[in-house]
């Protein structure tokens, strides 16, 4: 075949007549292909206000037709139509064209049969196309040809066309269902019948059938309608169902073809009419139940993208994403998110509404291309879809607490009823409580309840009020913040509490380490190396010499209060001068023959000692850790010097082990002030000496009494400490007790109040309803008037023409009677003449 040259020598392209097999293949199920069929009678270059879609037999040939009254085809339009890629619509009064690539009737057409013949009637021309593979194939076309033909002077059996149509009219009489110029204008005046002067006839014969020889449509289960038979299904049509959701429920749109026309577009404009009766198309976006929408702003167009999401009314098996693209279906029921997990219930009967004019549908406008923006789409309303999920159940819990059935379970109702006008084609909202189902089969704008759009003239009312142009609250999230700031706040509570109750252990630990020591030096301090006492025969000299380093020059009471003071009686009154008399004197060594250097005396008031304690007959107080043995003269010999000694916890160790003269006890002792003993001669005495030492001893055995009595106290003083902790504890446990018990009590009051507002609410309800029902009967009985009205007065109408009609029959009576009775009185006259 030699290929076709510009005028430059350059070869052009063709198109083998195996392409259009080829190009129909892209529509893997018959609806799709039937769609674009309707798309080109709804774009406004056509803008159709009907199409009709039959099944008629044509000389034994099964055929499909379509029919539009829309503004007809010119002969340079259908050329363009029967070619490929050609396309140059454009929006008009805001109305986008759906068709964009200039293939939808060749794909469509040739999808549901193989020959297809195109009539259409406009303003100005009548003319007849054919697109078909069995006139091709007779033929022997190499390159696909498409005969047209523009007809001009009608007759009522003949037409006339130009001289360069002549071939393509003898290969349409030749291979088309019409054989004559008579049959041909048979089917351009059935245009007529569609109540309009305009329109286009598109009849497809040959129509595609199954491998086993049967048609792919069924026409006989529902004479209203064209299914496709369940094994055409499953072989031509692309399946819903997801991995893990076993429980996948065909919807009718797939297999019925009046279900799919009523979705297929997203606010229908035109009527569709199959097998003879109008499709009930439905405003999707205002069908659903527990209506919310959401926002979504994708970062790649300025203006933002509105989401409806709400339940199915008829069958919670049938949920998901209806996708639409400028007015037009693209992908029904597409599940995303949280719908596509079989173990979640979440987002089940859920059906989201959203027009993406932000994307490029493929070819057949079965799906969107793969793309970034695509994926990206359908990410974020995943997540929208999940979020209204959750609000929905969040504010029916809150709502109804008694309430246990599943939202997903329950009966549903459109939160709004709109009505098509069938002679303008505008929607119209009905009052709450009117069902659609019972409206007539044709609406019309006078029919409206409301009196403010009871007219076709009227503007229709917009969809969205301010109130539903609000985004969806999101409480849930108020509430989920603010159980997250509790949780926050009570794991703080509980981390103080922890390092608290730490803390205090480690006090604790501390405080048992700190007496656990003391108790140790306690322990031995209590057990010291019995002192030796010097026997009759001992000199003085050695009793001197082992404890001439001790010296006290002051003696003063350990007690802080003058509580701990014994009460005045005589013989305590004697030991208290007696003592007064040793503080006021000065003591010296023990021994008269020690060292010619005294030793540095020591005030008495840096040992803090009690008063009550040098006389044997009082417990010390338990405030000083260090204890200071003091030794006092005797009375039985008043002039003999007070021999008294000062102890740290080293001196004590040191007199245990029996080193009185040590250096290191000589340190500690001679590091205390105060004034040297002047008498020398009194302290040779031995008697006094011995004297000394009793009393010594006396004074350190009331001190270890004394300490062992602190020691009963302190464990005493721990123990109600351990009773006073275990107390506070328990009235924690009773604070916190008492507090839940407060908040029980306010929960079961707001229970009650809630229950109570809910019986109120469904009293309110019960009577809207009642209100609604009388006024949706009074609805019926004024239509029920109104139509009796409509046959009375068209009854009337009858009766007044049949009157005219016999009074027109009456008056011609009446004026032959006249010209007959005229006629007699000439008779008379010439005869009496």
């Amino acid at each position: 075949m030699a290929a076709a040259k510009t005028d430059r020598g350059i070869p052009l392209s063709t198109l083998s007549t195996k392409f259009l097999h080829t190009n129909s293949t892209s529509h893997t199920g018959p609806f799709s292909a039937i769609a674009e069929l309707i798309d080109n009678a709804y774009d406004p270059d056509v803008n159709a206000k009907q199409i009709w879609i039959d099944k008629t037999q044509i000389k034994d040939m099964e055929c499909l037709t379509f029919m539009d009254n829309g503004n007809g085809l010119s002969s340079d339009m259908m050329h363009m139509m029967l070619s490929f890629g050609y396309s140059d619509k454009k929006a008009v009064n805001g109305k986008h064209p759906i068709g964009m690539y200039g293939n939808g009737f060749k794909s469509g057409s040739m999808r549901l049969g193989q020959d297809a013949i195109v009539l259409s009637k406009s303003k100005n021309d009548l003319c007849v196309g054919m697109l078909s593979q069995t006139y091709l194939k007779k033929i022997g076309a190499k390159q696909i040809t498409v005969p047209i033909i523009s007809i001009k002077k009608p007759e009522a059996k003949h037409f006339s066309v130009m001289e360069e149509h002549q071939a393509s009219l003898r290969d349409i009489l030749d291979h088309s269902p019409f054989n004559t110029e008579e049959e041909l204008l048979t089917e351009l005046r059935a245009i007529e019948s569609s109540c309009s002067s305009t329109g286009t006839r598109i009849i497809i014969w040959n129509l595609r059938r199954t491998t086993a020889g049967n048609m792919e449509f069924d026409f006989t289960t529902d004479r209203y309608d064209i299914r496709i038979p369940s094994d055409v299904l499953e072989s031509t049509t692309e399946s819903n169902q997801r991995p893990g959701r076993q429980d996948y429920s065909v919807p009718e749109s797939e297999y019925s073809l009046r279900e799919y026309c009523s979705v297929l577009y997203m606010k229908p404009r035109m009527q569709i009419n199959i097998q003879g009766q109008k499709v009930r198309t439905q405003l999707i976006s205002k069908s659903l139940a527990h209506i919310a929408r959401e926002i979504y702003k994708p970062f790649f167009v300025k203006q933002k993208i509105p989401i409806t999401f709400g339940y199915n009314t008829k069958s919670k098996e049938h949920y998901g994403l209806m996708m639409y693209h400028k007015n037009r279906l693209i992908k029904a029921y597409h599940r995303v998110g949280c719908q596509l997990n079989a173990s979640n219930k979440q987002g089940i009967g859920v059906i989201g509404v959203i027009e993406c004019n932000f994307l490029e549908p493929t070819h057949n406008k079965q799906d969107f291309d793969n793309t970034d923006k695509y994926r990206n789409a359908i990410r974020n309303v995943a997540i929208k879809l999940e979020e209204y999920c959750k609000e929905i159940r969040f504010k029916r819990k809150n709502s109804n607490r008694s309430n246990n059935v599943p939202i997903e379970e329950e009966q549903k109702r459109p939160d709004q009823n709109w009505a098509q006008c069938d002679k303008c084609q505008q929607w119209r909202r009905m009052p709450d409580g009117i069902n659609n189902d019972k409206l007539p089969e044709e609406w019309f704008c006078y029919m409206n309840p409301d009196p403010q759009f009871r007219r076709c003239e009227t503007m229709e009312e917009p969809e969205d009020s301010d109130s539903e142009q609000q985004t969806n609250p999101k409480t849930y999230k108020i509430q989920e913040k603010e159980e997250k700031k509790k949780q926050e706040e009570l794991k703080e509570f509980k981390k103080f509490q922890e390092e608290k109750r730490q803390r205090e252990l480690l006090l604790k630990a501390e405080s048992l380490r700190r007496l656990k020591e003391e108790r140790e030096w306690r322990k031995m301090t209590s057990t010291p190396n019995t002192p030796r006492t010097p026997g009759k025969g001992a000199s003085a000299s050695s009793l001197s010499t082992s404890s001439s380093q001790l010296v006290i020059t002051e003696v003063f009471s350990l007690s802080k209060t003058p509580s701990r003071l014994q009460p005045t009686t005589p013989q305590n009154e004697a030991k208290r001068q007696k003592l007064d008399g040793l503080k006021r004197k000065l003591v010296t060594d023990m021994s008269p023959s020690s060292s010619t250097t005294p030793p540095t005396p020591v005030p008495c008031k840096d040992l803090n000692i009690d008063d009550n304690l040098l006389e044997g007959s009082s417990t010390p107080a338990p405030t000083e850790p260090t204890l200071h043995p003091v030794g006092v003269r005797t009375e039985s010999d008043p002039k003999v010097p007070v021999y008294g000694m000062a102890f740290s916890h080293a001196a004590l160790e040191a007199r245990s082990t029996g080193n009185y003269a040590t250096g290191e006890m000589r340190d500690k002792c001679t590091q205390m002030q105060g004034p040297r003993v002047k008498d020398e001669e009194e302290m040779n005495s031995s008697t006094a000496a011995n004297d000394g030492a009793k009393v010594m001893e006396e004074g350190m055995i009331s001190i270890i009494q004394a300490q062992e009595e602190q020691d009963q106290l302190m464990e005493l003083l721990q123990s109600v400490s351990n009773e006073r902790d275990s107390f506070k504890e328990k009235v924690k446990e009773l604070h916190a007790q008492l507090e839940l018990e407060k908040q029980c009590a306010d929960c079961q009051t707001a229970r009650e109040k809630a229950e109570k507002l809910s019986r109120e609410k469904e009293a309110l309800l019960e009577t809207h309803s009642r209100h609604n029902q009388e006024h949706a009967k009074h609805f019926e009985d004024l239509t029920c008037r109104l139509e009796r009205s409509s046959n009375e007065i068209e009854k009337l109408v009858l009766k007044v023409k049949q009157l005219e009609e016999e009074k027109a029959t009456i008056s011609a009576e009446c004026e032959k009677n006249k010209s007959s009775l005229t006629k007699l009185k000439d008779k008379m006259a010439d005869l009496l003449n």
